[in-house]
């Protein structure tokens, strides 16, 4: 009982979030959910898509990028469904890193009201998750 209530008092500071995290996994063997969001982004070509994932990658916002060939989408614009084909990127960060990715993507996409939807990370591989908090420096 008293492991989580250390860490859930470490979490509520900031700075200490990922510290709690990793003490979390330590002790129990198992990953902490919400620490790591998958973001998806769309982007109207790959030349684009590969210029705002390396961007993202060089800021060390993400510990990974996946961009995934075209695909067909549909949506409303402007009281009208449209029909276009796009690029989807995954981008797999720390859910403390959200808000700067899209500030970031916002102030470079091409389209007016671009695709940026956080998921939070229930769960997955301990090693895996381990590999994305190293990639991904503390904030």
């Amino acid at each position: 009982m008293s492991c989580p209530l250390l860490v859930l008092s470490v979490s509520l500071y900031p700075g200490l979030r990922s510290i709690g995290v990793q003490l979390h996994s330590a002790l129990t063997g198992s990953y902490a959910p919400g620490h790591h969001s998958l973001i998806l982004i769309n982007s109207p070509n790959e030349q684009a898509a590969r210029d705002i994932g390396r961007a993202i990658m060089e800021r060390r916002l993400a510990a990974s990028v996946n961009i995934l060939c075209r695909t067909s989408t549909m949506y409303y614009w402007k009281d009208e469904i449209q029909d276009a084909s796009e690029i989807l990127m995954l981008v797999k960060t720390k859910t403390s890193r959200i808000q700067q990715i899209s500030d970031y993507v916002r102030s470079v996409h091409p389209y007016a009201n671009p695709e940026v939807l956080s998921f939070l990370v229930e769960d997955g591989s301990l090693a895996y998750m381990k590999w994305m908090d190293e990639a991904i420096p503390d904030d």
